[in-house]
């Protein structure tokens, strides 16, 4: 199991390198989180919900992802309340202070059947454990769902891991470990430095120290990798701020206070040629090639809060008139269309229903309600259309998935963004879909791209591009490499 001194320690990235090293020794790595709190989903081939983050080291693993992975995601709604998701779907919605009188007990048989499930369906396999946020916080010890109540039920290995980028790495360790019980510290197995800058013998003497007063050994240090490894939660996505040399297109992405599904912009960031700003409400346009608005959990109060900044609103339509390219994924979509409708008051939290008119920059009908759509689709492109400056492919193939409750509607006659009715819609130069993960495939993306260039003047870009899913792969293979060179895995992988 994989611990952490804190939120953003690393957690994640550890545990898909973990899983990627013992793949590559042979074994067959299960990842899992018993529970998750994040809005950043994927959706399994069964159709079910679950954090990203478990995706990702599913395919670290070479697995298929599947929610069985992740029993129980928490995906926050605004004013401390949160949609719970059991195994995949939807089973209700419940405030901070009541979550763990509600649906503690709940939590924990969807823990134990997600590890069943995992099990059957690899009886050879390893489990391949990560905690959330610190193990230690003292209020919360009692009603643990996911980090050393899940270890001592499985009496897992464990190593804690701190990051010595934030400061103060010894307290982080040191002070852990006091707060755990007598019971819980016997699990841990070893500790693990991440994102160490420069020469790691300049560590030695702090190696020594921490291994002497806490009688733990430093499994590792693990070095500051200058890769742009996907984001384990939004924060360290907004917090990417340096300037790419030879950028030669700036995207505007809208930074909206329910951020969702922020892994979408993950094969964008990876373009050499483009460079990502985050634009909040209240703060400057600026003069962009082209704007996403990105996924929404709650899309009226992100249509609220945009529409309270009628000077980035005012800017926006501007830049669409003058014919700057605006798209929008999911809920992104859903705010640039005209008319926007709850009548189940849904998208509020309160319970009350309501309309607002939404961005009209598609002429678009949103009503929420219904059933969410969770499913994985592919489809083909019909949008953006060939021409000159485009190779000779003329179908392009697109794919991902939908996770959206409600459906979209055209008000008037507007052209499909492709094939199968009801995935996307465009205008000129704005254009919308409901398919996350629509930017991971490769020909498309740098065809949307060359629009952008072929209004700057810039050459054309191949579209002969692999899938994301390529590039991802690779990325976590160096990952890989760097956790084998520094850490030694051996008291992780036996039991005392």
């Amino acid at each position: 199991m994989v611990l952490g001194t804190s939120s953003g320690a690393g957690k994640s990235l550890m545990t898909a390198a973990l899983c990627r090293v013992l793949r590559r020794r042979g074994e067959t790595p299960l990842p899992f989180k018993g529970q998750n709190m994040s809005n950043n989903a994927w959706v399994d081939q069964a159709g079910g919900e679950m954090a990203y983050s478990q995706a990702l080291q599913a395919w670290a693993a070479g697995l298929e992802p599947q929610c069985a992975m992740n029993p129980v995601l928490l995906k926050p709604q605004g004013d401390s309340t949160s949609e719970v998701i059991h195994l995949g779907q939807s089973v209700g919605s419940c405030r901070a202070e009541h979550y763990y009188r509600d649906w503690f007990r709940p939590g924990w048989a969807a823990i134990r059947q997600g590890l069943g499930e995992m099990q059957a369906a690899y009886p050879g396999g390893r489990l391949v454990l990560e905690g959330a946020g610190s193990p230690v916080e003292v209020n919360l010890q009692p009603r643990d769902l996911t980090n050393l109540r899940l270890a001592q039920y499985l009496r897992a290995n464990c190593i804690l891991v701190a990051d010595i980028e934030r400061g103060g790495v010894f307290a982080q360790l040191v002070g852990t470990l006091a707060l755990l019980r007598p019971v819980e510290r016997p699990l841990i197995r070893g500790l693990l430095i991440n994102r160490f800058r420069g020469r790691r013998e300049l560590f030695d003497e702090g190696r020594r120290w921490l291994e002497d007063n806490t009688g733990i050994p430093v499994l590792g240090v693990m070095p500051w990798l200058d890769e742009l490894f996907p984001p384990e939660d939004s924060l360290d996505l907004l917090e990417r701020r340096g300037r790419k040399r030879g950028a030669e297109l700036e995207i505007a992405v809208l930074k909206l206070p329910s951020l969702s599904n922020f892994s979408d912009l993950d094969p964008l960031e990876a373009e050499p040629s483009v460079q990502l700003r985050w634009v909040a409400p209240g703060e400057e346009l600026g003069n962009p090639d082209a704007v996403v608005v990105p996924g929404s959990k709650q899309t009226l109060r992100d249509l609220e809060a945009l529409q309270q900044s009628a000077a980035l609103c005012s800017e926006l339509h501007r830049f669409a008139a003058s014919g700057g390219h605006v798209f929008g994924v999911c809920g992104g979509m859903q705010l640039l269309g005209r008319e926007l409708h709850d009548p189940e008051g849904l998208e509020g939290g309160n319970g009350a229903a309501s309309s607002a008119a939404g961005l009209n920059l598609l002429p678009l009908r949103t009503v929420f309600g219904g059933e969410k759509a969770l499913r994985q689709r592919a489809s083909q492109a019909q949008w953006p259309a060939l021409n000159d400056t485009s190779s000779e492919s003329t179908s392009l193939q697109i794919e991902g998935f939908e996770l959206h409750r409600g459906s979209t509607f055209a008000l008037e006659p507007c052209q499909s963004l492709c094939v199968d009715d009801g995935l996307g819609w465009v205008q000129a130069n704005v254009a919308g879909t409901y398919l996350h993960g629509v930017f991971e495939s490769g020909p498309w993306r740098r065809r949307w791209l060359n629009q952008l260039r072929a209004r700057k003047g810039l050459p054309m870009l191949s579209e002969q591009q692999p899938h994301h899913s390529r590039q991802r792969d690779a990325l976590l293979d160096r990952l890989a490499d760097a956790f084998e060179q520094h850490v030694n895995l051996e008291p992780l992988l036996h039991q005392p």
